[in-house]
């Protein structure tokens, strides 16, 4: 028979990993007829909790990590910024782990933080479209994991995140209010959740203002500048829209240079509203209209819940889901 683990323990149970693993503590908040359940069930499978482990995860580090998928976004620097303004007042002291978007990567380091190097982990995550099961085997109870922006949908943590399909389908009613009748969406990834979410604002919004879905007006671009160059340069020479809403920041830059390159006039051509938290919006030429995110806030919310979590406050037993309102802010790139 193979050696029984906490994991096999809790699915012989039909109960979550965290619940077993608080049946083996002293005053854990458990009902009593189902830890005295687990610890029969435990000695029947001949199961013996890890204590060596659990008093290493006892010995707080009073530090927690902040994955995320880039640094070069300001969107992700703010973020970072609210954890570390909350950390600090708690004493805490944060690491960064940055993923590139490699779903690899992104194991490798839950990996190795899942050691005791961390206390807890605050997260946008990478692989949407992969097979993130490796979650599961984290036990969450001894390491609080908490998503922010790029969530899981299938893996119950709590989550911070911003009114993504609203404030798309906002400011693409906006471009169409101001005269726009061909609306590109330029986005990286449509799996991952903000894509998604992002562009079924934009469609309905298309379809409630009266104007057609054309899948020839959504740009599949990439994380290089270089190649977004050449994408967008095509892409707007053959489908000549005269409305982009850019789903993130990096896209509405690159739609800009190649406006300049391509003598297209913003917003007399071509209107653009981005997804953007960049300082300097209201400095480009023409000064870019965006859907600001409260990034600090983000971080803050995510940095609060985690050390709520690591400092023994009861949720009673829901996981927190935080959603934020972003801002429209119309500046001369989507102006009649």
């Amino acid at each position: 028979m193979s050696k029984i683990d906490i994991i096999k323990l809790a699915k012989a149970l039909n109960l979550s990993k965290s619940t077993v693993s608080r049946a083996f503590r002293d005053n854990s908040d458990i009902n009593p007829t189902t830890k005295e359940r687990v610890l029969k069930m435990a000695k029947e499978l001949n199961y013996r909790p890890n204590h060596y482990a659990s008093n290493l995860r006892e010995q707080k580090s009073k530090t927690i990590a902040v994955v995320v998928p880039e640094l070069a976004n300001n969107y992700f620097t703010q973020i970072i910024q609210g954890v570390e303004r909350v950390a600090k007042t708690k004493g805490y002291h944060i690491l960064i782990f940055v993923t590139d978007d490699d779903i690899q990567k992104e194991k490798e380091f839950i990996r190795s933080i899942s050691n005791g190097r961390v206390d807890g982990v605050l997260m946008s995550v990478s692989g949407e479209s992969e097979d993130h099961s490796y979650l599961n085997r984290v036990d969450f109870d001894w390491l609080p994991v908490v998503l922010f922006d790029r969530v899981y949908d299938d893996i119950e943590l709590p989550t911070v995140v911003t009114d993504d399909y609203d404030s798309s389908y906002l400011a693409t009613q906006h471009l169409i209010a101001n005269g726009c009748k061909r609306i590109a969406y330029l986005v990286v990834n449509k799996e991952q959740s903000i894509g998604k979410t992002r562009m079924q604002g934009y469609m309905d919004a298309l379809h409630d203002g009266g104007l057609p879905t054309d899948e020839l007006l959504i740009a599949d671009c990439s994380n290089a500048y270089d190649e977004n160059a050449l994408i967008l340069k095509t892409f707007l020479a053959e489908q000549n829209p005269d409305g982009v809403l850019a789903s993130v920041e990096r896209l509405a830059v690159s739609a800009y240079y190649v406006c300049r390159d391509q003598g297209i006039r913003i917003p007399e051509d071509l209107k653009i509203v981005a997804f953007s938290s960049l300082e300097i919006a209201e400095l480009l030429n023409p000064s870019l209209s965006t859907i600001t995110q409260p990034a600090i806030q983000i971080g803050e919310h995510a940095a609060n819940i985690l050390l709520d979590k690591l400092s023994g406050v009861d949720s009673g037993g829901l996981q927190p889901q935080i959603v934020l309102s972003s801002e429209l802010v119309v500046r001369d790139s989507s102006r009649l």
